[in-house]
């Protein structure tokens, strides 16, 4: 056996994931932005650069195993780049491509279609019209305030 060691599975870039239903637009897009955290990983990316930790910390209640899925499967499907700064342990930051960035006004109209829900069938509205809507959905939602 050879003294070299092998590259961890997660270390290799990864191919595009396959559509479930082939020529389906809406199941392209339910894959690549319909987990549970997908989207706020997407939201907290529009203001810029991440490192892993920070990304964790901005989101409380997901998984360090769960959040490192999740960036995978953006990252498999053109909606995050990752980029080491250094020798290892480098620091990694993920950022939005412009693919990514074409995502977020797609999730304003979810929001906005949210706000049109919880008002429709009486739920806890998370809006104030001079406050900056992603904030108020923070701190009605418990998230940590963005920097």
């Amino acid at each position: 056996m050879g003294t070299a060691k092998k590259a961890p599975a997660g270390n290799h870039p990864r191919l595009v994931r396959a559509n479930a239903i082939p020529g389906c637009a809406l199941t392209a897009a339910l894959a690549a932005i319909g987990g549970r955290w997908k989207l706020f990983v997407v939201y907290r990316l529009a203001d810029g650069p991440r490192h892993f930790a920070a990304l964790r910390r901005s989101l409380p209640d997901v998984s360090a195993k769960v959040l490192a899925q999740q960036l995978r499967e953006l990252q498999a499907d053109g909606l995050v780049s990752r980029q080491r700064t250094g020798p290892v342990p480098a620091t990694v930051h993920y950022s939005l491509t412009a693919h990514g960035l074409s995502v977020l006004p797609v999730a304003e109209q979810i929001r906005r279609w949210g706000l049109a829900h919880q008002a429709a069938f009486g739920g806890d509205a998370c809006h104030d019209a001079g406050a900056d809507p992603r904030a108020t959905c923070d701190a009605a939602t418990g998230l940590a305030a963005r920097p």
